[in-house]
């Protein structure tokens, strides 16, 4: 295809209740969306999951709005035969971004597919009608609030709980809901970096509580801390904002910094890349899941297609509708016992609702075409 015109849409979905993590608090989810339209007609649409503010990761929403419009989708007006796999070629003199690269990446894929009257999942080589998903819990103002919010995720049916911690919230809030809801539920903590090397012996008492695993509790470039951390525990390690490509993939894989990868597609520069990661770490015998961004239905079809890959053994953070938004962008994601089931429509098998998209737009849409 040769994409024709571009449109860039924000928007604001309210979340149900506030989500809070290591790294601050939100309770309003802003997107950003991205539209690609084919010089034949094709029309593509994807998620970008860049944060408001650098804290995850260095990108930005408004910075990643502006490289799009400046940078990334002038770059690809130049293409004229753009097929999704020459996206990242194409825009490789570019460095960095990842985010805004998996968003415009995306909305190729969705065109070219929908074009061609095959699922993302399919293209991606998925073998799952359904994936089963985990839901993860913010950091909660009391403890009571938590087990309330965990038996409420529990009774709803989701496979694993995923609690987030940070120094002062680690040990007891994880010993609290193991004893409360006992050795059959899988859980999992994650920290968002927000500890370092010397809180090792701290964080091998999480142990004692047969944690699934312990995602990402040092800086994303600390992979001998991680190695050494490892070593210690007998806690599968997991690591997240490290992973950015499939080459930091191998190199954490080589260093034995995990036993576990989350693969989130905006973070890797799309889902192509996070199929190459998940390629290798299958040969290496290392798990992986998909995590989520507060996506909307938009985001979460796309995840689903990934997590139907073969190699993606543990429960992601694909959480239905309902566990964050009242109303979705998208017809409602749903839960089926522990599961959702993967969309099987061309491309990534969903599309904004028109009323939605109106109800959510915070501004203006911002129109870009090729220059003449």
């Amino acid at each position: 295809m040769r994409i024709a015109e571009a449109e860039l849409h924000t928007v604001a979905l309210p979340l149900l209740t506030p989500f809070r993590t290591s790294l601050g608090t939100q309770t309003v989810r802003r997107a950003l969306l991205v539209r690609v339209r084919g010089s034949d007609g094709e029309e593509g649409w994807a998620e970008c999951v860049a944060d408001d503010e650098p804290t995850y990761s260095p990108e930005y929403l408004e910075g990643a709005a502006d490289l799009l419009r400046r940078f990334l989708l002038p770059a690809l007006f130049a293409v004229p035969r753009l097929d999704p796999a020459g996206v990242a070629p194409a825009l490789a003199h570019l460095r960095g971004h990842p985010m805004a690269k998996a968003a415009v990446e995306t909305a190729v894929l969705d065109a070219v597919l929908k074009a061609r009257g095959l699922s993302l999942a399919a293209y991606l080589g998925g073998v799952r009608p359904s994936v089963r998903v985990g839901v993860s819990v913010g950091i909660a103002a009391t403890l009571d609030d938590l087990l309330d919010t965990v038996d409420r995720h529990v009774s709803a049916g989701y496979a694993r709980i995923k609690l987030k911690i940070e120094p002062g919230w680690d040990l007891e809030p994880v010993r609290l809901v193991r004893e409360t809801f006992g050795s059959g539920l899988m859980l999992t903590a994650d920290a968002n970096t927000a500890y370092a090397p010397a809180d090792a012996r701290h964080l091998a008492r999480l142990d004692a509580y047969g944690l699934a695993l312990l995602e990402q509790p040092f800086a994303p470039d600390d992979l001998h801390g991680h190695a050494r951390l490892a070593a210690r525990m007998d806690t599968p390690i997991c690591l997240d904002e490290s992973i950015t490509s499939a080459r930091a993939a191998t190199a954490a894989i080589r260093a034995r910094a995990c036993s576990v990868i989350n693969i989130k597609p905006g973070r890797v520069g799309g889902y192509l890349e996070a199929r190459r990661i998940h390629d290798l770490a299958r040969a290496a015998d290392v798990p992986v899941w998909c995590g989520g961004m507060l996506e909307t239905g938009l985001g979460r079809a796309a995840n689903l297609a990934l997590a139907s890959l073969p190699g993606f053994t543990l429960p992601g953070d694909i959480s239905a509708t309902a566990r964050y938004f009242e109303r979705d962008l998208t017809a409602p994601v749903e839960l089926t016992g522990d599961s959702i089931t993967v969309p099987d429509g061309p491309g990534t098998g969903v599309a904004p609702d028109p009323d939605a998209l109106t109800a959510f737009t915070t501004e203006p849409p911002v129109r870009v075409t090729p220059a003449r």
